[in-house]
């Protein structure tokens, strides 16, 4: 009994080969485990909720014609949002504000969670800005850029050489 408590035992109850079996790995391996055991239960969710952070999903997509890009923004008010264009470049700003209230009769719970956002989006070409349209549905936001005809005219073919 004594001797099977000094011998290193793996993952499946059998005991270690000795040409596998390295002291410092079996030890590093043993601690981990011990503190994973010991923190097991303890949520780290609260520490991460003291700095909120709020990043839309962005997707881009290109056309011959013109630049689509989609912003899911979820929870959010048309209000809170400002789309503004420059020469070369697109930036979205927005603030999400959500408040949650529950009443029961022996608790009040109270929750408020605050997040802004500013995404600038480079723009490959050049586009005419008064066309641009902007639409809010449903949670996302969809900017079409129509690109100046100019932009359209200097796109040109590469011709790809096989050897």
């Amino acid at each position: 009994m004594i001797g099977k408590s000094l011998l290193p035992f793996g993952k499946k109850g059998m005991p270690f080969k000795r040409e596998e079996y390295e002291p410092f790995t079996f030890f590093r391996d043993e601690m981990n485990r011990l503190f994973d055991n010991f923190f097991k239960g303890f949520d780290i969710e609260p520490f991460e909720r003291k700095f909120p952070t709020f990043s839309p999903s962005i997707d881009i997509s290109e056309t011959d014609k013109e630049i689509i890009i989609s912003v899911e923004l979820p929870g959010i008010e048309e209000k809170d949002i400002d789309v503004s264009l420059s020469k070369d470049s697109l930036t979205i700003k927005g603030e999400k504000k959500e408040e949650k209230e529950e009443k029961g009769k022996s608790y009040y719970r109270m929750e408020r969670s605050y997040g802004s956002f500013c995404r600038t989006i480079p723009l490959p070409a050049e586009i005419d800005a008064d066309k641009v349209n902007a639409e809010f549905k449903k949670g996302v936001l969809t900017v079409k850029l129509p690109k100046t005809p100019e932009a359209i005219k200097e796109i040109k073919k590469v011709q790809i050489k096989a050897e």
